[in-house]
């Protein structure tokens, strides 16, 4: 299983690299809305899901692209760990 330090610190490069306002991503608070922040729109919810599928080996359903597990950084790495958990 991989640390949730891991996930985050991973999560938050992906942010920094791939969205100009994603360079802030050290300040963005873990519980931020990356939507509601401007750092990601529906088009970066997809490349952030393509993100995870490859990092992480695991498979993104359509079912499961929600806020809830999607739309912070708190968020995004307690589904990181539900999914490598359940796999």
């Amino acid at each position: 299983m991989v640390e949730t330090s891991t996930v985050e610190r991973d999560l938050r490069r992906f942010l920094a690299k791939n969205f100009p306002l994603g360079r802030n991503a050290d300040s963005l608070g873990s519980g931020d809305s990356l939507l509601e922040a401007g750092v990601i729109d529906s088009t970066g919810v997809l490349e952030l899901v393509g993100h995870l599928e490859d990092s992480y080996g695991i498979e993104v359903a359509d079912e499961e692209l929600v806020p809830e597990n999607l739309d912070s950084i708190e968020h995004v790495v307690r589904y990181v760990e539900t999914k490598l958990g359940s796999t």
